[in-house]
Parts: C-alpha cells; sequence; structure tokens
C-alpha cells in the first residue's frame, strides 16, 4: 500500500512547466502554453516578458484560467484518495480507486437518509461526488434517483449556522453534487432550484453563506454557482440579496489576491443576481465600486475578468447611487477608459457604455473630468475609427459632443498622426 502512495503517476501536462510540481491554479498564457498561477506570476514579476516554454516574447501578460485543465486535475486528485488505506472499502472485490456502481450508490443514498449528520454521511457525499463527476448518465441517474433531490435540499438547509469541520464537509460535498446536477440537461434541474428557495430555501441560503465563508475554493465556487443558477427571476434574486452578509461575501470572492476562478465565479452571481435596482443599490452601498476599481486596475486580470468586472459595473452605473461612487473614484474612472481599447469589443461595448451613461447621459462633471485627464478623448477617437459595433459607434459619437470635439478636430487629428488600432 506504501508503494502505490510513493509511486503515483503524474500525467505530465497536469504539472507546471516551471516549478514541475502539480498545478493548483493553472492559467494560460497568449502563447498558448499553461503554468501555474504562482509560478508564472513570480516568472513575470521578476520583468521577463517572454513565455518560459517557448521562450516567445508576450505581446501581452495577461493570463486566463484554464478551467477545463483545473477541473481535469481536480477529478485524478480526488481519484487518488481511495489510494490510503484507511479509505479502501473492504467489502470492495474490485480496485480500490473504481467508482462504485449505480446500486452501491442507491444504498449509499440510503444510508445517508436514515444518518443524515453522521459521519458515514460525509462518506457516501464524498463517493457520490465522485460519481456524479464523472459523466453526465451518472449526475441523470442521480437526478432521477427518488428523493434525492429533496435529500440534497434536507442536507443543506436542514442544520443551523454554528457548524463544526465536519459539518463543513457535508456541507461542501452536499454543495458539490447540487452544482453538478444544475445542469442544463439535468432532468429535474427546475425542481430543485425551486426546493432550495422555498420553505426551507433561506435555510439553503444560510447554508450557502456558510461555505462561501468557511468552504474550500472548490466548494466556494460551486456555492456561487448555485446561487448564480438560481436566480432566475426576481424573487429569487431578491431572496439572494437580502440574506443578511450574502452579496458582501459574493463580493468579498473578487479580491485580486484571490484565485481568478474564485473571482470569476463571484462576479458572474454579482451579475445574475443584480439585475433589479434594489439590489444594484444595495451592492453600491456595500462598497462594490471600490472593490471592482481595485480588480479593473490590476494588470494580471484576464480577459474574462474584466469584461465582467466592466459589467457590474455598467450595472452601477444605471443608478444614481453607482454614478456617483464611480465619479468619486478617479481611479475607477482611469480604469474604464484604460480598458477601452485592445481587451475585447465586449469589453469595450461596456466601458463605453459606463462613460455614455454618466457624461453623457447624466452630464456629471466629475467624471467627464476625470475622462479628460485619463486621455479619454484620444480613446474615444481611435475607437471612433475602428471596427466597432454601430451601438458603440454611437455613444462615442455622443460623447465627443459632450467634449465639443467637432469633426474638424478629429481630421485634423488623423492627419497629423499615424494610427494602428488593434483589431478585437
Amino acid at each position: 500500500m506504501v508503494r502505490d502512495d510513493l509511486y503515483i503517476a503524474v500525467p505530465s501536462f497536469f504539472r507546471c512547466p516551471i516549478s514541475l510540481e502539480v498545478m493548483k491554479s493553472p492559467v494560460s498564457l497568449c502563447t498558448g502554453v499553461t503554468y501555474d498561477r504562482t509560478s508564472i506570476q513570480r516568472w513575470l514579476d521578476d520583468g521577463n516578458n517572454t513565455c518560459p516554454a517557448t521562450m516567445q516574447v508576450l505581446h501581452t501578460k495577461d493570463f486566463v484560467p484554464n478551467s477545463t485543465l483545473h477541473r481535469l486535475i481536480q477529478i485524478w486528485s480526488d481519484s487518488l484518495r481511495p489510494h490510503r488505506v484507511d479509505s479502501v472499502d473492504s467489502d470492495s472485490p474490485s480496485s480500490p480507486s473504481e467508482l462504485p456502481a449505480r446500486d452501491q450508490v442507491s444504498d449509499l443514498i440510503q444510508c445517508m437518509d436514515s444518518e443524515p449528520s453522521s459521519a458515514s454521511s460525509l462518506d457516501s457525499l464524498s463517493k457520490i461526488a465522485r460519481f456524479a463527476g464523472e459523466s453526465d448518465e451518472n449526475r441523470k441517474f442521480l437526478a432521477s434517483s427518488d428523493g434525492f433531490m429533496s435529500l440534497l435540499v434536507d442536507f443543506i438547509g436542514g442544520g443551523d449556522n454554528a457548524v463544526d469541520g465536519a459539518q463543513i464537509g457535508v456541507l461542501e460535498q452536499a454543495v458539490t453534487i447540487i452544482h453538478l446536477l444544475l445542469d442544463d440537461e439535468i432532468q429535474g434541474r427546475e425542481e430543485l432550484m425551486r426546493w432550495m428557495l422555498k420553505k426551507t430555501g433561506r435555510d439553503c441560503l444560510a447554508s450557502l453563506l456558510v461555505v462561501l465563508q468557511q468552504g474550500s475554493a472548490d466548494a466556494r465556487i460551486a456555492s456561487a454557482r448555485i446561487l448564480e443558477s438560481i436566480a432566475v427571476n426576481a424573487e429569487a434574486k431578491f431572496l439572494i440579496a437580502e440574506k443578511d452578509g450574502l452579496l458582501s461575501e459574493l463580493l468579498k470572492l473578487t479580491g485580486p489576491e484571490k484565485d481568478p476562478t474564485l473571482i470569476e465565479a463571484g462576479l458572474s452571481c454579482l451579475i445574475a443576481v443584480s439585475t433589479p435596482r434594489r439590489v444594484k443599490v444595495r451592492l453600491v452601498h456595500l462598497g462594490a465600486v471600490k472593490w471592482l476599481s481595485k480588480l479593473l486596475g490590476d494588470p494580471n486580470s484576464a480577459t474574462s475578468t474584466i469584461e465582467k468586472v466592466l459589467k457590474v459595473l455598467e450595472m452601477a452605473s444605471s443608478v444614481k447611487e453607482g454614478r456617483v461612487k464611480i465619479c468619486e473614484d478617479g481611479k475607477c474612472v482611469a480604469g474604464i477608459v484604460q480598458r477601452l481599447l485592445k481587451v475585447s469589443g465586449a469589453a469595450t461595448e461596456h466601458a463605453v457604455t459606463i462613460l455614455w451613461s454618466v457624461c453623457y447621459l447624466f452630464k456629471e462633471r466629475a467624471a467627464q473630468e476625470a475622462v479628460a485627464k485619463a486621455n479619454g478623448l484620444t480613446k474615444i477617437l481611435l475607437l471612433m475609427q475602428s471596427n466597432c459595433s454601430p451601438a458603440v459607434r454611437q455613444m462615442s459619437a455622443d460623447l465627443l459632443k459632450i467634449f465639443r470635439v467637432n469633426s474638424k478636430s478629429v481630421i485634423s487629428c488623423y492627419d497629423t498622426k499615424t494610427t494602428h488600432i488593434m483589431p478585437f
């Protein structure tokens, strides 16, 4: 048994090319090569501007989370746990790493039903979580198992908020399974979502909050994605937003020092929840603009992260309270201007919409001054000449009117300069 633990073969593409260790947070450079976030960040912080594996010069130092590889590594890591002597099922005639069969899963569900808070329930949920993560067929089997959906809701909705380490483990596994079962193709998905917000719904939200506060990174990601999935209508959004501590905890997930996948899960959930005006105002009062401004100014933020940050700020700019905070934060306006070009078409559209809202539609003087100070006029002029959408072009034209830039000055600007517009 010791030999098995010591000589586990690690797939080569799971190892970081720099540290040669299994990657904890895989991210990909513009060259397509994937590294562990900590290792590549250290490489870039040392002043290097090349890809360590290919030595190609990087045209951007942004990197993108490799979620697929992260999930594969997680599945592989989970599959190694049964190799330990204390986790081998003596009743199993097959290999220790083999997943439980469907009839065994059914038995596990029955055991959980009889002792929902016991230590054996944690072991059963862990096995079921591995079973669910293996294939769509397994998830469909679980979703169709009689009473399993309601049992899951009971697990996360029936307890109190004071939980110990073992109870956190149970919540984490239950949340992981629910996250896997919220796939669009899973029959019973809508019913599961309704159960989580009905009767014991508030208890379910309290448990999801506990996982966000105390759970592992993967469990917090799953919790945020569950909240995003169940925020399907105004009633659900209000329930989530008005649960004490829940919005602020989602906002904390977006700190620049957090794992990129965790940041994106938090941002995606905030986007889903914050469509009602009342929720936007609540989010602004919690300090969302300041949080997002820091993330916007982080040079290591991935393109998808910047897009989501700008989307949340766009939503905030649609309410007076949000516009006031954006205008008060000079770094926020400067960050928005900085992201007008060379990020992506989606990022450009969100950024222009924010500036159009605060500068043109509501004529906030402080924002206009901040845009001018950040050399925003030049970027808007460049944007007008790029292959942008008709909506972006119209908003840019409106902004130029506000800043009294007439057609002659535009022509003069382009007659005296040679400008290269980067394609999106």
